[in-house]
């Protein structure tokens, strides 16, 4: 599998979700990096769609959970119901037991239902009952999520923040863009026309060859200078932490893997920093990550390439 592979990804998404390259593209990174996505903005723009259309292209099962307010743990986890034929208790499987889960309006949930996908991104495995059961491969998490100004939302807390590898923001479309997609088809009849481009068996490879991307002591030192930088400055109530520098790592090794390289340059590591930092930058100010995006980009352009 090559850079190739990986573009024709991009463009079999890039046919459902118009004028937005860079964002599907960032998509696939974080999907190649084994990590997870939380997709930020107002209701309409896409969000679900390309969660939907990425399960489509690369061939993997899944499903799609409403964030709801009096959605319970055990409606994403599942739950043991007695078996009058057997005379004991069956463990049903929730809907987190599937290759992509789209976490749907995720911050329209309450934080104990929240928290339920904790332990699922992190380690790949649910506990219930106490048995630990483990997740498919892969296993790939997309979460949407409105603006928490909007009314019935709950702000995600650090500790699930820290568990997305990228939060990316869909916008509006170019004008463009937006034409040809009101004079074209449905995009829920294109995504159910979809044919993989891929299978999970070639996805696990991708992820493999991933992490086999060359990473020089010198891009060490970038890394190290940019965590350290937030862990200095006074913008920031907290600055990143390890989780987040291996996070960068991986999505800089994902975005020289698409570009068809065997090592990673700085300009993979500044590309994907807005995406992998923004959500974990926390203002000191006003104490939200609100901005981070933008604060993400003074970071680069204050800290030198060694």
């Amino acid at each position: 599998m090559s850079s190739r592979e990986t573009q024709n990804i991009v463009d079999a998404l890039g046919d459902i979700i118009l004028g937005k390259e860079r964002q599907l593209r960032l998509t696939v990174a974080c999907l190649l990096a084994r990590g997870h996505l939380l997709i930020e903005d107002l209701p309409g723009v896409g969000k679900t769609t390309l969660a939907h259309a990425l399960a489509r292209v690369v061939g993997l099962d899944f499903q799609r959970i409403q964030f709801t307010a009096d959605l319970l743990p055990a409606d994403v986890l599942g739950m043991s119901i007695f078996n009058r034929e057997t005379g004991g208790f069956e463990f049903h499987p929730g809907p987190v037991f599937t290759q992509v889960v789209l976490a749907d309006e995720v911050n329209r949930a309450t934080p104990k239902a929240q928290s339920a996908l904790l332990e699922a991104m992190e380690e790949q495995q649910v506990t219930v009952e106490g048995t630990t059961r483990r997740l498919p491969e892969p296993f790939f998490v997309i979460a949407t999520q409105n603006p928490s100004h909007q009314i019935g939302t709950f702000p995600l807390p650090e500790s699930q923040l820290d568990r997305f590898l990228m939060r990316i923001r869909m916008g509006y479309p170019d004008a463009a863009a937006e034409r040809a997609l009101l004079a074209g088809e449905a995009r829920r009849a294109m995504i159910a026309a979809m044919k993989p481009v891929i299978d999970a068996k070639a996805l696990v490879a991708l992820q493999q060859a991933v992490r086999a991307v060359h990473v020089a002591p010198a891009l060490l030192d970038y890394v190290q200078a940019l965590l350290g930088h937030t862990r200095r400055s006074h913008d920031f109530a907290a600055g990143l932490s390890p989780r987040a520098g291996l996070a960068l790592l991986n999505a800089a090794r994902a975005w020289a893997f698409m570009d068809g390289r065997n090592a990673v340059l700085p300009e993979d590591v500044q590309t994907v920093f807005p995406a992998v930092a923004g959500h974990r930058l926390v203002s000191a100010s006003t104490q939200t990550a609100t901005s981070g995006d933008d604060a993400a980009m003074r970071v680069i352009a204050t800290v030198p390439i060694p």
